[in-house]
């Protein structure tokens, strides 16, 4: 049914409304009531619940929260277990070799962090916000941004719920409302619809780099107590991958005998045939890695798309009526595998300017001072001194470029650096090349001790989405999709999508695309690695999606 069709949408106002209930956004809306109780504020978040879609590590840095809730440590909250052991190693196949930490950067050092699930630091920061006085509605997804005659942003709207697969309404209709706002902070994460849309119609990229994005999965365990300890922090980079695919891998011990592991893959990988959710598993079978897990129970799965463009990338973050904060504006800083601090001291950052913004009677105009300051805050100096360990991994590998970014940035540790500031050259889909240049990898079938297929990982992330609504994983040129695709890529979405949403299917001698939308997890990769940018993904109904419970 055509738009001008359908009833008009109700409409509420309020002075800021945030898209996104992460760190940045619940930041920003504590932020904003923190200085003035009579700013109305509406958080909109598409995940079921606040942290329901919230898929990080998570070693976070408190330099954030010490900031925003500086009694947070004299509270009862989810943030417990302080990092009392550093790891990092190199793996080959069958070793495991620790780099000592006095050769590591300082700001690599992981104590004083605390590892938690960040879904639940942000369940946390809900209530902080919600007894502030701010409107939280989970299970809305913002699906358009809306604009007044001017051109200015003027809020979003949510979707409609009730659609059929036909794009007609059900008997189950219900238009999605518009909220109308002074000032609108788009905090949807990496790769955010909304956000790319922003980007486009602002041409807010045209003066940075091309983002860069890695696909980080996630497994959650419940180990044996003897192999439990906690406040360990372990990174290793190597082995699975080869020295020209970058990526690496983390194990969190935590809570009560809990253990986060995770397998990050930088999405600027060349071989199509290289299937990250499988090098993940055989990342577990590693000597130094598998002892941990063995007599131990998998309780969660789940991906999700990283930004690792880190300060090269990072876009034009004002316009007219609104801005982007956390995750939305690449804030990641990729060595340090974190972007929890610089996503909320963002959010703060950005509610500063608006808040003065509203104080002396504006509104839909552009918050030009958050887009000027941040690079001289603690997020642009955190982000500058490793601004070029991603190009220099690209270029030279992983052992090379590994060993020159760390001399980077303890040069940059003492103000300077040999190399500038490197360019990160072209998108991540750009990178891909023709099957006929690669074998096809042979994956070890998986033991459903250790390793696992992809259909039980994704039975573990509680994924569901409404029956019969519109596919939410848009394909603008079906021919195009068998013709470059499959045809001369092999079908990399059959391998780079961690929850088998795509097959190719022979159906009398003829491939037919096949698209398994109930399975998505939200990680956004067919968005970043589809090699024609021919795949976009949008939101879902409100509350689709993963139900990640301590992730």
């Amino acid at each position: 049914m055509a738009e001008n069709e359908l009833p008009p949408r109700e409409a509420m106002e309020f002075d800021v409304a945030i898209v996104g209930a992460g760190p940045a956004g619940l930041a920003a809306a504590i932020r904003l009531k923190q200085r003035s109780s009579d700013i109305s504020i509406v958080v909109v978040e598409k995940g079921s619940e606040v942290g329901a879609h919230i898929l990080s590590g998570a070693v976070i840095d408190p330099v954030a929260l010490d900031r925003l809730l500086p009694e947070w440590r004299s509270e009862d909250t989810p943030i417990k277990t302080a990092v009392s052991d550093d790891r990092f190693y190199w793996l080959s196949a069958t070793r495991a070799i620790r780099l000592p930490n006095f050769m590591m950067p300082p700001l690599m050092s992981n104590h004083g962090n605390y590892i938690v699930s960040l879904g639940n630091v942000c369940r946390w920061l809900a209530t902080k916000a919600e007894a502030a006085g701010v409107e939280i509605y989970p299970g809305f997804a913002a699906v358009e941004v809306l604009y007044d005659a001017d051109g200015a942003v003027a809020g979003v709207a949510t979707g409609d719920m009730g659609i059929g697969k036909d794009g007609k309404p059900t008997d189950n209709f219900t238009r999605g409302m518009e909220l109308r706002a002074k000032y609108t902070l788009f905090a949807e994460g990496a790769r955010g619809s909304l956000t790319k849309t922003l980007l486009n119609r602002l041409g807010l990229q045209n003066d940075s780099d091309p983002q860069k994005f890695g696909i980080g999965l996630k497994e959650l365990w419940q180990v044996a107590p003897e192999k439990h300890h906690a406040g360990r922090v372990q990174h290793s980079f190597g082995w699975p991958l080869d020295d020209r695919t970058g990526g690496g891998s983390f194990l969190y011990h935590f809570d009560d005998d809990l253990v986060s592991v995770g397998f990050v893959v930088h999405l600027n990988y060349e071989n199509p045939y290289l299937n990250p959710f499988e090098e993940f598993q055989r990342f577990k079978t590693h000597p130094l890695v598998r002892p941990t897990f063995e007599g131990g129970k998998r309780l969660s799965y789940g991906a999700r798309a990283i930004t690792e463009g880190g300060y090269q990338s990072v876009p034009k973050l004002s316009f007219r009526g609104g801005a982007l904060i956390g995750c939305a504006a690449g804030f990641v800083n990729v060595p340090r595998i974190k972007g929890s601090h610089n996503a909320m001291l963002s959010g703060m950052l950005a509610a500063e300017h608006v808040a003065d913004a509203l104080s002396e009677g504006r509104s839909n105009d552009e918050i030009s001072s958050y887009d000027s300051t941040w690079p001289d805050t603690d997020v642009g100096a955190d982000l500058w001194k490793v601004r070029n360990a991603k190009p220099l991994w690209s270029r030279f590998g992983t052992l090379l470029g590994i060993a020159l970014g760390g001399f980077d940035m303890w040069c940059n540790t003492f103000g300077f650096s040999l190399f500038g500031t490197m360019r990160h050259g072209k998108p991540d889909w750009k990178a891909l090349r023709p099957a006929s240049e690669f074998a096809p990898i042979a994956y070890p079938k998986p033991d459903g001790k250790i390793t696992f297929d992809r259909l039980s990982s994704v039975f573990l992330s509680n994924t569901n989405h409404e029956e019969g609504q519109p596919p939410h994983l848009k394909v603008a040129d079906l021919a195009l999709q068998k013709s470059s695709e499959h045809d001369i890529f092999g079908g990399p979405s059959a391998r780079y999508c961690p929850a088998a949403v795509f097959e190719w299917v022979e159906e009398g001698g003829n491939p037919r695309f096949v698209i398994n939308a109930q399975n998505c997890v939200h990680c956004k990769t067919c968005d970043i690695k589809d090699p024609n940018q021919n795949i976009t993904w949008v939101p879902p109904e409100g509350g689709g999606g993963p139900n990640y419970p301590n992730m």
